[in-house]
């Protein structure tokens, strides 16, 4: 329970407190509306109080490092293993705790400074304190969506600012399923356990999610495919480095390659001019050919013929001189066929000089292009390398993306057979914990039961995206309802942690839960936080403003006064608030 607050702060409202109901209020002076009256008087400022003292996140812009109160230290005396200890932080170094009182039974010792006697905690050690002391957490090997200490605390002492009037389920407005579903089974003595191994597979289904997703449209859909297009895929890079190895095996580094090369190249030019000069020689030679057999000396015969027919007689001297001319021109015709034959012959010559030119260079060019063929340069080589390593390299990442679209692909088909298991462990859990289930379910209807003629109904069901908790009150749509819904369920936790000796020993309500809700509902239930308090033995504070303090619905006996604070909160001054000061 918690004993006293104090601080350095001039001004500040000490309280001390006891067990049992305990009612801080805060008078509303006339003229102010909600929000002035809400924040001068400070009954929400002691709910960020308490949450800052059990070790809260100091955020920049949080009130205890606000300008007027970041030197300031602030005090907390409560209970720890049946200890009275003293807690006292400050804005200016929030990672430190000092500690007053036996704190030899803790899990994690603070450490003893020698020259002022001073107890030093860290906060995230402090943190680890009260989550094994309350709630028996240990911090050793804990998994990632294991319950932590801030996480189930808030249960108990819900804040405004966190949006935690909503849902009875939810302490935070953000806050995740998982987070649910493992904080209020471990609080109501379920296996939490199987709530974590539900998010750890809702992890995995959100991950396959995402790679299908992005396969089909989204960044990587020209990386992912499908496992039998990555088979093809993968068997056709397997060959081609094959092949490249091999080719880099059997490779033979010559030399003058170079030199081959343009050697090769040039034969390559002489033949082909070689073969463009005897194809106009084999031209030449046919016209040769072709002129020779024409060339034959004209017949002296026939013109003698042509004058004796014409009539005229030649005389026997132009007979004698048809005979030289006949001569002449077969002497002429003679001549032209020798010159003729001559150049046949020499025509002739050249083509076959040619040809055996020819064969020679063709010998060494065939010599030259085995030698080639059987290896290459050292530049040749090195990229032949290289283009082998970059195939090698292409087979792994078909191989581990086949891996992977294999995994994708299957996965679906584990993750719901892991599902299924999952929910036979849920179903078997609760089946085992019955009791356990039967008596927070009796503990919220007795409770809503005393608040309305209709008794509200609690259900719990194993369900196969793990733990869900339902809840059934007449009129529960209500801004009303639904708080005394979180009244009925915060109540009920708080009875079934105490009686295991597990909890805070506290339970605080902001004067938030009350908004919207029947006057004659808001004394029922501080008489049954009262009442439950004082049986099971827990300690009950409530804030409020004065004007909503209910004045009927008691039953006779009930003396509501008997619970207040002696510190009375006000916004009528400067200094009639917690902090004895208005900032911000």
């Amino acid at each position: 329970m918690i004993r006293a607050t104090s601080s350095s702060l001039q001004g500040f409202k000490a309280m001390t407190f006891k067990p049992g109901l305990n009612i801080i209020l805060a008078d509303k002076s006339p003229g102010a509306n909600e929000r002035q009256s809400r924040n001068g008087a400070g009954k929400t400022s002691f709910i960020e109080l308490v949450h800052f003292l059990l070790g809260a996140d100091a955020k920049p812009k949080g009130i205890f490092r606000s300008e007027a109160l970041v030197t300031e230290s602030f005090s907390l005396t409560l209970d720890v293993l049946g200890q009275a200890i003293t807690v006292t932080r400050s804005g200016s170094k929030p990672s430190k705790i000092e500690v007053e009182g036996d704190a030899s039974s803790w899990p994690v010792q603070p450490d003893l400074k020698e020259d002022t006697g001073e107890q030093i905690i860290s906060n995230e050690n402090w943190k680890t304190v009260l989550g094994e002391v309350f709630f028996g957490l240990n911090p050793v090997g804990q998994d990632r969506f294991g319950p932590k200490f801030r996480q189930l605390f808030a249960y108990f002492v819900r804040r405004q600012e966190s949006g935690a009037f909503s849902n009875p389920l939810q302490q935070a407005a953000k806050q995740q399923l998982y987070d649910q579903q493992v904080a209020v089974s471990t609080l109501l003595g379920l296996d939490g356990r199987i709530a974590q191994e539900f998010q750890e597979l809702r992890t995995q289904e959100k991950l396959i999610g995402e790679l299908r997703k992005a396969a089909k449209g989204g960044a990587l859909r020209n990386y992912v495919a499908t496992a039998a297009e990555l088979r093809t895929e993968l068997a056709i890079a397997k060959a081609k480095a094959e092949r490249l190895g091999a080719r880099v095996d059997e490779f033979t580094v010559v030399d003058e390659y170079g030199e081959l090369e343009r050697e090769a190249n040039e034969i390559t030019q002489k033949v082909s001019a070689l073969n463009d000069q005897n194809t106009q020689d084999r031209q030449l030679i046919s016209r040769l050919e072709d002129s020779l057999q024409s060339e034959t000396p004209p017949e002296v015969g026939n013109l003698e013929k042509l004058y004796r027919d014409a009539g005229v007689l030649l005389p026997d001297n132009v007979q004698k001189r048809f005979d030289e001319v006949e001569a002449f021109h077969r002497a002429i015709v003679e001549n032209r066929k020798q010159h003729l034959a001559a150049e046949l012959d020499s025509a002739r010559e050249r083509v076959d000089t040619r040809n055996a030119e020819r064969e020679t260079a063709d010998d060494r060019r065939k010599q030259i292009m085995m030698m080639l063929s059987s290896g290459g340069a050292l530049e040749h080589y090195t990229s032949l390398r290289e283009e082998a390593a970059r195939v090698e390299g292409e087979v792994q990442t078909l191989s581990d993306r086949l891996v992977a679209a294999e995994r994708i692909e299957s996965t679906k088909t584990e993750l719901e057979a892991e599902r299924n298991k999952l929910y036979a462990a849920l179903q078997s859990d609760y089946q085992e914990r019955a009791d356990i289930v039967a008596e927070a379910v009796l503990a919220f209807e007795d409770l809503s039961n005393a608040l309305y003629e209709r008794a509200g109904r609690l259900t719990i069901s194993p369900t196969r995206n793990g733990p869900e908790i339902t809840f059934d009150i007449e009129g529960q749509r209500s801004k009303g309802i639904g708080n005394m819904q979180i009244f009925c369920f915060d109540l009920m936790l708080m009875d079934l942690v105490s009686k295991r000796n597990s909890g805070p020993g506290f339970l605080i309500h902001d004067s938030h839960l009350f908004d919207g809700v029947d006057e004659r509902q808001v004394a029922r239930a501080l008489q049954l936080g009262a009442r439950h308090a004082e049986e099971i033995g827990y300690q009950y504070i409530v804030t409020m403003n004065s004007d909503a303090l209910p004045t009927e619905g008691f039953d006779r006996g009930f003396a509501i006064e008997d619970y207040f604070n002696p510190v009375r909160l006000t916004d009528a001054e400067e200094t009639g608030g917690l902090f004895g000061l208005r900032f911000g």
